[in-house]
């Protein structure tokens, strides 16, 4: 069974200013980074809307497993992104280590290309603020 993973206030603290400098304050309408549990480590917002955060990451951790298990069935070796363009907000989950899932909403605005260039960059970041 795996341990669970202490972050302590000054870890949140580095991503939550990370996250808000690199992703909210370049337009990305809001930011949640959850464990693999559905639980919310820290999330972000411009204010443009007003998501139902809890169902959100419970929900998107288990889209998560189940594609897990589908790519698994498949023998594919790990999922580490998922992308849904909608109609008026996109919604991109990037897997972060093996236990975190960072979830980015953005508008028509920004474009997927931008975002991922962000992540990138940010990954790194992150997993040296987690680990």
């Amino acid at each position: 069974m795996r341990q669970a993973k202490l972050i302590k206030k000054r870890q949140l603290d580095f991503i939550s200013e990370t996250l808000d400098c690199q992703l909210i304050q370049t337009g990305i309408t809001s930011v949640i980074l959850i464990d693999l549990a559905g639980n919310i480590l820290t999330n972000l917002s411009n204010g443009e809307h007003d998501f139902d955060l809890y169902s959100l990451a419970s929900l998107t951790a288990g889209n998560f497993g189940a594609v897990t298990a589908l790519l698994d069935q498949i023998g594919e070796p790990e999922l580490t992104l998922l992308f849904n363009q909608g109609q008026m907000l996109n919604i991109y989950f990037r897997k972060i280590l093996a236990d975190y899932i960072l979830i980015a909403v953005f508008d028509k605005s920004i474009s997927l290309g931008f975002l991922r260039l962000k992540m990138d960059s940010l990954e790194n970041l992150l997993e040296e603020a987690l680990t």
